[in-house]
């Protein structure tokens, strides 16, 4: 049996962790502080260490030098978050196998760590930080149809083995490529696919959220800066760019990056060289960027938006990824990945779905796309008591939306938030409510629900702007779906 040393200050991630690795035929001890984990090594070799970046007494550095110092060939895998990811990358190169960021993803762990253990025990060549899949000839997928790639699966319908084509014909390639598509449809997970297919593979894949950074910080995030060159500079920083160095970085949500930003990602595309913010020197660069956006870049240089100039150096190839409810053949698959998933996450046995839940899965929009998807089905499989996944355990928006019968398209919300079909609904005289069957209070029970459903259709399902438009507060708002759905359900 296989024994993992899991040290953490977070005992309920030791916990998880624990439990998880052990129902998978590893033996798993947890440590709560380095000291205690290097005292017990002294004495005992594990075949793999699974060591948190922050922990209370030290920091993954130290515990890497100890560890190795006295067992050079058990692998280690740093847990970090995001924040953390830059120094996660300075600890790899200091030895480190590879490393893992939180929130813990079941697929990610298992596949991490049992590449890592196969390459210690093979002595095979060290993979570098998010090319976990891309290590060797054979992990390449041969067929174009369904593939699994760690923590990646890809659909198996005609219009998504187009796409798996356009990366295995651009990856090997150096070309810079847009991919287009709505927010949660993978299009990480296919830029990630294309640095796995390419030559860089062996190098770092680091992935930015540019809708994610601020005005003031984005140009240090992506370039980094120099101690003192602004207010809050107190040490030096290394930037996005420079982590990516040799590899692939992906810029999601570019056209959100500012002007300025846009005119020093110009020079890095032009030239191959980047400074600092407060620097003086030039760094040389050789990185292949790839970029994303949930609009048409060429929209968006019309309302001078994104430079066009800095368009036209990205756009040497495209790669469009159609939302899910235009590939409904490959919703079923999808869901069948996440149950998996999240079965192992949580310890459950749930099998599968009950047809009219896969029915209201195949009709449903699903406008926050694969994201969506996923999340309901954590929901769904906690709540599940039995074998199957029903519909009463799915979201009050997704198993009664097939009573709007508003068709596949959403509707756009009125101008300046407001909805007008809500404010229609009002006088609009097409209630169905039997005056001989009904009284009063079940009218208006019945003029909040329909008042309700119309609500999360106008704000796309969400719940926060449903709630505005209603002029209520969430949890108001959540309350009368619960109460509603307990009236269906009796």
């Amino acid at each position: 049996m296989k024994k993992v040393l899991v040290i953490d200050d977070d005992r309920d991630i030791c916990l998880l962790l624990n439990r998880f690795l052990s129902r998978r035929g590893y033996e798993v001890i947890e440590m709560y502080t380095g000291k205690k984990a290097i005292a017990w090594m002294d004495n005992n070799q594990p075949n793999l260490v699974m060591c948190d970046y922050r922990l209370g007494d030290m920091d993954a550095m130290e515990m890497l030098t100890s560890i190795k110092n006295k067992y050079p060939e058990v692998p280690v895998i740093i847990i970090t978050g995001y924040s953390d990811m830059r120094t996660a990358v300075k600890v790899m190169k200091m030895g480190a196998y590879d490393y893992i960021t939180k929130p813990l993803l079941p697929d990610e762990i298992i596949h991490t760590i049992q590449q890592a253990i196969e390459h210690s025990e093979n002595n095979h060549t060290k993979p570098s930080a998010k090319t976990k899949t891309a290590t060797s000839e054979k992990a390449e997928p041969e067929t174009v149809g369904l593939t699994y790639s760690g923590k990646y699966i890809f659909g198996d319908s005609e219009s998504f083995k187009k796409i798996l084509k356009q990366v295995a014909l651009v990856a090997p390639t150096s070309y810079s490529v847009i991919i287009y598509g709505e927010t949660g449809s993978g299009k990480e997970s296919i830029a990630a696919e294309i640095h796995k297919r390419s030559k860089r593979s062996s190098k770092p894949f680091i992935a930015i959220d540019c809708g994610a950074l601020s005005k003031e910080l984005a140009a240090s995030e992506l370039f980094g800066h120099e101690k003192g060159s602004f207010t809050g500079a107190m040490n030096q920083k290394v930037g996005c760019f420079e982590l990516a160095n040799g590899g692939t970085i992906f810029l999601d949500e570019v056209a959100n990056l500012p002007y300025d930003v846009q005119v020093s990602l110009l020079r890095v595309v032009q030239e191959r060289k980047m400074r600092r913010v407060g620097g003086t020197r030039d760094i040389e660069l050789d990185v292949r960027i790839l970029i994303a956006s949930n609009e048409l870049l060429w929209n968006a240089t019309r309302s001078g938006k994104f430079r066009e100039d800095l368009y036209h150096r990205f756009n040497e190839f495209s790669i469009e990824i159609q939302p899910l409810r235009e590939r409904r053949d490959d919703i079923m698959l999808f869901a069948a990945h996440f149950l998996q998933t999240t079965n192992e996450e949580l310890g459950k046995q749930v099998k599968g779905f009950e047809p009219d839940v896969e029915e209201i899965f195949r009709k449903y929009v699903w406008y926050g796309n694969l994201r969506e998807l996923k999340n309901v089905i954590k929901r769904a499989t906690l709540l599940t008591e039995g074998d199957f996944i029903e519909a009463k355990t799915l979201p009050f928006e997704i198993s009664n939306y097939s009573k709007l019968q508003f068709g596949d398209q959403p509707v756009p919300v009125g101008l300046n938030g407001s909805s007008p079909a809500v404010a229609e609904t009002k006088t609009s005289g097409n209630s169905k409510i039997n005056l001989s069957e009904s009284s009063l209070k079940e009218a208006s029970i019945d003029a909040e629900y329909e008042m309700i459903l119309q609500a999360l259709k106008e704000s796309n399902y969400n719940k926060s702007k449903a709630a505005q438009l209603l002029k209520i507060d969430r949890k108001t708002l959540y309350n009368k779906m619960t109460l509603y759905e307990e009236m269906k359900n009796h």
